[in-house]
């Protein structure tokens, strides 16, 4: 640890362990960083910088001004997770996603979890995002979320916890694939020598499970964006070439006799899968949002019938609302009968009176986010906000308790990365991508989110966060280098 320059570690670091000696699966990495120059390396990351702002790897942020796009912070420091250890994550992201797709199917069907008073129902139907015209629509396979994406981090004592689930429309995978191309470009020397699980074929199986969603063979599928100002378009463009489908706008598709068409140079060509990247509200504005210029016509109408298939579906955001969160260890025993392999971090619901209490009174300890907010938006994390800040949350909490959760400042691992003066540990979390079609799939590793600055928890993009290449080892143990 001396010889590469950190800084003494406190908390969990992935790559160091305690007494400063390198975990076992980093040794490979470590011995051969130690022998590389530093200025190369340096210059490797400008190389990296280069070639993501040619391929055109930025995004958008929302309130910055019209045509500003950043590019996301790329770390040439891989995270590097032992195969024996992604196992276990694997089998427990597979282990939520299947309870949480059972509980959407419950809640639009039978509601035997409401029954038996597992969860309040006015938790349910006064969701924002229940979608009452889902109540009995069958879906292929009984899947609401095909693509989800699950946070997970560890604390200080190197214990996993899901930070939040994403069902909705999960981003970043396009980053996965892009940092692990990167990677392989600036350092092929490294992956002949780590025996480090692929992420390439995502496309591939993303591709497979819409297919499958499909009631009949050889289906259409398209990929559906709000258009190039949203914030993750380039994932959209980038994921919709890579499956060799359509990318499509809502004025590229139209209903007709009960089917969904796509405008086509050649003529009407009808559409069987929807990768849809629009919130439920925009989707259809003779069913939603009347303004919406961005979705389709009559599009619910065709989907209730069952002559096309959205992914992921409408209404499937009851599962990954934050107000929901603290129930999903619930849905596992109560769906699988099975404990939950990966704990929830511990979350106070301040719809609850007395939990509402405990949290004004530890405000500067905790971090409060809203149960509808996304992208490190609405939240207060007290250990960094100013004593103006804790009070203007206090108010918004008093004025309205049930659109808040509050959870303990946990002190996320930490993995090394590049900055100005050498290396130095920065903060981390980890968003695997789990494909649900016939058969529940994840790709090894997902994305590696860096909170940039020092300090700081918080990893999203949107809030200057960065991400890195994420590398599973097949073997479990690292090679010599």
């Amino acid at each position: 640890m001396q010889s590469l320059g950190l800084p003494a570690v406190t908390g969990f670091d992935e790559m160091i362990g305690s007494g400063s000696e390198v975990r076992p699966h980093y040794t490979g990495y470590h011995d051969w960083l130690l022998q590389q120059d530093r200025q190369v390396l340096q210059r490797k990351r400008k190389e990296a910088e280069l070639q993501f702002h040619r391929v055109g790897i930025t995004f958008n942020v929302y309130g910055e001004d019209s045509g500003t796009e950043r590019l996301i912070p790329f770390d040439t420091l891989p995270r590097i997770i032992p195969g024996a250890e992604w196992l276990q994550l694997e089998k427990g992201v597979i282990q939520r996603v299947q309870a949480l797709n059972l509980f959407l199917h419950d809640i639009y069907h039978d509601q035997n979890i409401i029954k038996a008073g597992r969860i309040p129902a006015e938790q349910i139907f006064g969701n924002a995002q229940y979608q009452p015209c889902m109540q009995d629509v069958d879906l292929p396979n009984q899947v609401y979320s095909q693509i989800s994406g699950v946070d997970l981090i560890r604390d200080d004592a190197g214990t996993w916890y899901v930070l939040e689930d994403n069902l909705r429309t999960p981003s970043g995978v396009s980053y996965m694939i892009e940092n692990r191309r990167m990677m392989m470009r600036l350092f092929p020397e490294l992956f002949a020598q780590q025996t480090v699980a692929p992420v390439e074929h995502y496309p591939t199986l993303l591709l497979e499970t819409l297919q499958q969603s499909a009631v009949h063979s050889h289906p259409t599928v398209v990929l559906l964006t709000p258009g190039r100002f949203n914030s993750a378009y380039f994932e959209h463009a980038f994921l919709a070439q890579q499956m060799g489908i359509e990318l499509v706008e809502g004025a590229d598709l139209f209903v007709k006799d009960g089917y969904v068409y796509m405008r086509t140079t050649a003529g009407p060509q009808r559409v069987d899968v929807i990768y849809r990247r629009i919130d439920d509200a925009f989707l259809d504005p003779l069913a939603f949002r009347a303004d919406s210029m961005l979705g389709v016509p009559g599009l619910l109408s065709v989907y209730r019938e069952g002559n096309v298939v959205l992914a992921n579906a409408v209404g499937t955001g009851v599962g990954d609302d934050k107000s929901i969160y603290p129930y999903v260890p619930d849905m596992v025993r109560f769906y699988l009968d099975e404990e939950p392999i990966l704990a929830n971090v511990p979350t106070w619901q301040c719809r609850r009176e007395a939990e509402l209490k405990e949290v004004l009174a530890r405000l500067p300890e905790l971090v409060v986010k809203e149960v509808h907010g996304a992208g490190g938006y609405g939240m207060l994390v007290g250990p960094a906000a100013s004593q103006a800040e804790i009070e203007q949350f206090r108010q918004r909490l008093l004025a309205d308790p049930d659109n808040y959760i509050a959870q303990p400042t946990l002190s996320l691992s930490t993995c090394p990365i590049f900055v100005e003066q050498g290396i130095a540990p920065r903060h981390i979390d980890l968003r695997p991508f789990v494909l649900s079609g016939h058969d529940t799939r994840v790709v090894p590793g997902g994305l590696t989110r860096v909170a940039m600055r020092e300090g700081s928890l918080v990893v999203n993009s949107s809030q200057g966060g960065g991400t890195k290449d994420t590398w599973v080892l097949e073997d479990g143990e690292a090679s010599s280098c």
